[in-house]
């Protein structure tokens, strides 16, 4: 495939392999997971893969997504080391490298020809939907224009950043230990599947479902998506406030109705404990305004 982006801030060859371990291993995933199909899942093992997944895709949406990267909320340094830690389990790289590229790679350019990862430009239809759900890891540029300064001026985010890859060979350890390859197979399995959910929101939510507001670009809210990432799949909000640590947001008739958005309900129990705070939401007023217009 032709590299479509412009060109990217020269890095250190020690970096680039560190980040190019990424889909390589998420690769190793998916070829793990076709241990299932020699061992089986047993109901123990089925129970160990759907709580790694959906753990570390709450660490991926709560932690990466709306804390770092977005600032929706603000918590103690604590917070974002631990769910750094979770995430990077996920086998979904960094926290630097992870805001570096969601920022400069897609919110800055979102569906247009140097989106890292849209299913709409360069590529349509079905090659875009692959090329958004996973080609651009594998073959586009995976490196961010620059290292955001904040991650990086942290000395245990970098170092988680570019430890990222031992979470996740330790988790699979863990695995193998708990329940042998019947177990490894499942953490394979359940990392497979998340790699693929996470995509889901850049991918299917670009391409079907609604859009209650203004976004200028092609953000949907898509429930199927919103399933599978506890809440991230109510993207075309997202993308019209990308500041809200509330995703889940349509106009029905004119009014604004919440959506079930279990991110969200995270970040409102991380406050109870103190854990979460300054938590930024739009007023009604500010959603009726950016409403797109078919819906108000």
């Amino acid at each position: 495939m032709t590299n479509v982006y412009r060109e990217q801030q020269q890095y250190p060859n020690l970096l680039v392999f560190i980040y190019s371990l990424g889909p390589i291993l998420i690769t190793v995933c998916h070829v793990g997971a076709l241990l299932v199909l020699v061992t089986g899942l047993s109901w123990q093992a089925l129970c160990w893969g759907f709580i790694l997944y959906w753990i570390r895709m709450l660490s991926i949406t709560g932690i990466y997504h709306r804390l770092i990267i977005h600032k929706s909320y603000q918590a103690p340094v604590m917070v974002k080391w631990l769910g750094s830690l979770i995430a990077c389990s996920a086998g979904q790289i960094g926290p630097s490298w992870w805001k570096g590229h969601h920022l400069q790679g897609h919110h800055n350019r979102s569906d247009t020809p140097e989106d890292s990862h849209s299913p709409n430009s360069p590529y349509r239809s079905m090659k875009g939907f692959f090329w958004s759900q996973f080609g651009w890891h594998v073959f586009g540029n995976l490196l961010p224009d620059s290292l955001p300064a904040d991650t990086e001026s942290d000395r245990v985010m970098k170092i988680i950043d570019r430890l990222h890859a031992v979470p996740l060979i330790l988790l699979g350890a863990i695995s193998y230990g708990i329940g042998g390859l019947e177990f490894l197979g499942a953490f394979f399995l359940s990392t497979t599947i998340l790699f693929h959910g996470v995509a889901l929101v850049n991918s299917l939510a670009h391409i079907v479902g609604e859009q209650p507001f203004v976004s200028n670009d092609n953000s949907r809210n898509n429930w199927f998506v919103a399933f599978a990432t506890l809440g991230e799949g109510w993207h075309n909000l997202h993308h019209a406030a990308q500041w809200s640590a509330r995703h889940g947001y349509t106009i029905r008739d004119g009014k604004i109705v919440c959506l079930p958005d279990p991110t969200y309900w995270f970040i409102k129990l991380l406050e109870k404990f103190n854990l979460a705070s300054n938590i930024k939401l739009p007023t009604e007023k500010y959603l009726l305004a950016i409403a797109n217009k078919k819906f108000s």
